[in-house]
């Protein structure tokens, strides 16, 4: 799971995102932001689900700024940064890689050769996230550099035809294991993406851009070397995406043989929808009208952004109350769910992400999980530490203006160093 960074602020610097335009400019609260996050963690790990620390990026990102002109001290290169070009430092400054959904996408060995791969995405339709992937490439590789049949891979080249949101945009779903199964069957991956070459204007979004390509989604499945059999492309709903759903992890959401989403998530959605029962017999599919919950109302609560973790769903808070919570009932009353907890996360809300936007799936097996480096592995004595860890280094709270604070690259380097230490993290994986 992903964690803000020191710097967490509200930049709105994500098009199509409604609620980081709503909430651009506003004052952020970063030790809160990473708090909320703590807490998500715990309540995955008292499900018995195993969590992983993405620790955060360094920032400010000085190669970058120092591309575009400012080099020199350090203290000094913010405050021209600041005065010069401030749309340029809020970039450099950003913490969205706290949203690991948009890391990159996994398939586990089982889906092909053996080898578990990790393709990184290029997240090309962001300017503040396109450099992302080349930040995280060498971190990744020395966590887990000791974890066998592994394979983390570069992005797809970053162009906007080849534009790759990671895994918001996919979903791996697969036959409930019955018992007595000799291992895990192969699993049905589903790619979705807002916009394909040839496609005519009026089939497009027209508010907001379509971010995923078919071009990268087909790309990123001939790296993951998953079997075309197992691959099924589909288009995400331009009015969804027009109505803030600029991911497909906005709108629907699946683990193993259950599947959530809206009515209008997707382009010949029931063609789509009869395609994966076929491939995944027994795929129970939860389909949510437009009366039930608007596209809107869906944006608005991030239901569908939730976390799905076999028959329990991980909630924002905000869909406690009206139809938000008439449709978890519902859920609840047909079996698609039998529990539901729910989270408060709402400075990564108000800068545009859920629950789901903050993990990335990672099937691991045994031999695997225990060669992955102690101080990744979440417990709540782990928990605890991270914790007082946020308490000494984050600040109460951060505006725009603050970005321009000499101190606060200093503050950064040293809450990631101090973060290595404690965690005892592998060296370069954490660098300050």
């Amino acid at each position: 799971m992903g964690l803000p960074g020191p710097s967490h602020f509200f930049g709105g610097l994500s098009p199509g995102n409604t609620a980081s335009l709503a909430h651009a400019g506003q004052r952020s609260h970063p030790r809160a932001a990473a708090q909320q996050c703590v807490t998500l963690m715990r309540q995955v790990v008292a499900l018995g689900r195993p969590v992983l620390l993405l620790p955060p990026l360094p920032r400010p990102d000085f190669p970058f700024l120092a591309a575009c002109g400012f080099s020199g001290d350090p203290r000094e290169v913010v405050i021209r940064a600041h005065i010069e070009a401030p749309r340029l430092l809020q970039m450099a400054w950003s913490s969205a890689a706290m949203w690991t959904a948009n890391l990159g996408t996994v398939a586990p060995g089982t889906d092909s050769d053996g080898i578990t791969r990790l393709v990184l995405a290029n997240c090309a339709a962001t300017a503040h996230r396109s450099r992302e992937a080349e930040l995280r490439l060498p971190q990744l590789q020395a966590l887990f550099a000791t974890v066998p049949r592994l394979r983390i891979e570069a992005a797809i080249p970053g162009l906007v035809a080849l534009g790759d949101e990671g895994a918001a945009n996919h979903t791996r779903l697969c036959v409930a294991a019955a018992p007595g199964d000799a291992g895990p069957a192969a699993g049905v991956h589903l790619f979705v993406h807002g916009t394909a070459a040839g496609l005519s204007p009026e089939r497009l979004p027209q508010h907001f851009p379509a971010r995923q390509t078919l071009a990268a989604s087909m790309a990123v499945a001939r790296r993951l070397d998953i079997p075309a059999p197992l691959c099924l492309h589909a288009r995400q709903h331009p009015s969804a995406i027009d109505a803030g759903a600029f991911h497909h992890d906005v709108i629907g959401v699946g683990d193993g043989h259950r599947l959530l989403l809206h009515q209008h998530a997707l382009v010949d959605q029931d063609r789509v929808l009869l395609q994966l029962r076929m491939l995944v017999p027994g795929l129970e599919i939860a389909e949510i009208s437009t009366e039930e919950l608007s596209l809107a109302e869906a944006v608005g609560s991030y239901l569908f952004n939730s976390l799905l973790l076999g028959d329990c769903l991980v909630a924002p808070q905000q869909c406690r109350t009206g139809k938000p919570a008439a449709v978890i009932e519902r859920l609840l009353a047909r079996g698609f769910i039998r529990q539901v907890d729910f989270v408060a996360v709402d400075e990564s809300m108000a800068n545009g992400g859920g629950p789901a936007c903050l993990r990335l799936r990672l099937p691991l097996d045994t031999q695997q999980w225990a060669a992955v480096p102690a101080g990744m592995r979440m417990d709540p004595a782990q928990l605890d530490v991270l914790a007082a860890w946020i308490d000494r280094h984050y600040r109460s709270d951060v505006t725009l203006e603050d970005l321009a604070d000499p101190n606060l690259p200093g503050e950064h380097a040293c809450a990631l160093a101090d973060l290595s230490h404690l965690l005892a993290l592998p060296e370069n994986s954490c660098p300050s």
